[in-house]
């Protein structure tokens, strides 16, 4: 059983090896799971949050390798609603993530003509993570490049519970009636309602799951893991991702 667990993983991050790209045929939507902060450190004898500061300084790379390709929507995991179940001295740290970030960054974003977007719950963030994401949103939103969408305090499962709630106020104000509800109205109150459905999603770090990420999403997108920690991704493993992307044939369900 392991061992072909290990060649279907394989088949997913390795196969038809060539870093070679097609700039025809770039994921027009990637998908990010960021994972790997804290083996990172853990494997250099470092507490947790130093992961957490490596892995921030590799979004600046991608970013722009991303931007270079003609990526026009990157969508990076930041914050599940699951991670408040974390010690609160790394929840504390990795709320101020976004902030030093922003702050570092906004000139980077700003020249490259980068929009950030977010998704997610911001409700209950820390004040100055608030302030820093709804800066980085305003000041960014006249830009017309890459959509840089953050997943901050983001969670599936809630975000389509959320969305069967707008649908059923829709209904019980009678703007909408329930032979009315299609695939397309679903996704009209989803958080990604202005957005194209991943083309690609990378997990990073050898972990093979979902972890409650954009379920509805990527039904049709392709995966790509690899055993590579996020601190350690860099710009040859995405290209690397996306030469495996396109020697992929999407049928979506038909021949």
């Amino acid at each position: 059983m392991l061992e072909k667990l290990t060649k279907w993983k394989s088949s997913f991050s390795s196969q038809e090896g060539t870093n070679e790209i097609d700039d025809i045929n770039v994921p027009r939507h990637i998908a990010i799971i960021m994972d790997g902060n804290g083996r990172w450190a853990k494997q250099k004898g470092l507490p947790r949050i130093a992961g957490h500061r490596e892995g921030m300084k590799v979004i600046n790379k991608v970013v722009r390798k991303a931007d270079d390709l003609g990526v026009e929507i990157l969508t990076l995991y930041a914050f599940s609603t699951e991670n408040w179940k974390r010690p609160k001295t790394e929840v504390d740290f990795l709320m101020k993530l976004p902030e030093r970030f922003l702050n570092k960054e906004l000139p980077m974003l700003m020249e490259k003509n980068v929009k950030v977007r977010l998704m997610g719950t911001i409700e209950n963030l820390p004040e100055h993570t608030k302030r820093a994401v709804t800066k980085a949103v305003k000041d960014t939103e006249q830009n017309t490049g890459l959509i840089l969408n953050f997943a901050l305090n983001y969670g599936s499962r809630f975000e389509l519970m959320e969305a069967v709630k707008k649908i059923a106020n829709q209904i019980e104000s009678g703007s909408l009636s329930a032979e009315d509800i299609t695939e397309s109205v679903l996704k009209e109150n989803l958080m990604t309602a202005e957005l194209r459905d991943p083309d690609l999603l990378i997990r990073t770090s050898g972990e093979i799951r979902l972890s409650n990420f954009m379920l509805w999403q990527v039904a049709y997108s392709e995966f790509w893991f690899t055993d590579v920690l996020w601190p350690d991704f860099d710009e040859h493993h995405l290209v690397e991702a996306i030469a495996v992307y396109q020697k992929r044939v999407r049928r979506y369900g038909g021949v």
